[in-house]
């Protein structure tokens, strides 16, 4: 299927809640793009097989975070004033070609540990402790993912389900019949464009089939700083 469905024109917003996602292309021009990457290649990393997480504490990618264009898309969909609370990068490349089954992200980071209904089960990765969220707290959420190159169905983009992420959170047995039953959309975006992202719809990525890069910048953004008592940690 192709990444952008035929039909009516519809809002980013409506987009969104409708399918659980959609492109947002030449978002960055691509000397926006060719410095940023310039950046990334300077700053001392401490990188995963995948990639790096716990990113917002470097300035330059806080700035990106909170560039005016970057919250205006995060506005649209969220209301209100949204934070920006976690950066990742996932880097796909030759050296390091990895494939990913389809989830949802229901992870967040948190300031503190607090026993409460729906909350956890619980982890600390890199000295930051996490807590699998409720869907009340899940849907308040959006995420960003900036691409640095051309994502192609050769170098293995995004794939997702859509209209998943209206069933809130799933089992591992609901999430693999969907999988059987569901027609997969992949997200081929070009340098500099984004997918605006749901945390709960479903998504994955293959291996790639070539040589080309696929490096993208994930950002997520809340619509408060507070669920539940608990509070978000910026990471």
């Amino acid at each position: 299927m192709d990444c952008e469905p035929e039909g009516k024109p519809l809002t980013l917003r409506s987009r969104v809640e409708t399918y659980g996602y959609a492109v947002l292309p030449n978002v960055l021009e691509r000397e926006e793009v060719r410095k940023l990457l310039e950046k990334l290649g300077e700053t001392n990393l401490h990188r995963s097989r995948a990639g790096a997480r716990h990113l917002m504490k470097h300035n330059w990618v806080a700035q990106v975070a909170n560039d005016k264009r970057f919250m205006a898309i995060a506005r649209e969909i969220l209301g209100g004033t949204p934070i920006a609370f976690r950066a990742t990068l996932f880097d796909k490349s030759p050296a390091s070609n990895w494939l990913v089954m389809w989830h949802q992200d229901t992870a967040l980071p948190l300031s503190e540990k607090r026993e409460l209904s729906g909350w956890g089960p619980w982890s600390t990765k890199d000295s930051v402790i996490y807590a699998h969220a409720p869907a009340s707290a899940l849907e308040q959420v959006i995420a960003l993912r900036l691409h640095l190159d051309d994502s192609t169905i050769a170098n293995g983009p995004l794939r997702v389900l859509s209209g998943t992420h209206t069933l809130g959170v799933l089992t591992d047995g609901e999430i693999s019949k969907l999988a059987g039953e569901t027609p997969a959309v992949d997200c081929e975006v070009s340098q500099g464009g984004i997918v605006a992202m749901r945390p709960l719809v479903l998504h994955a990525s293959s291996k790639a089939r070539n040589e080309t890069p696929r490096r993208v910048l994930h950002f997520e953004y809340a619509a408060t700083d507070w669920f539940d008592g608990m509070k978000l940690a910026v990471v």
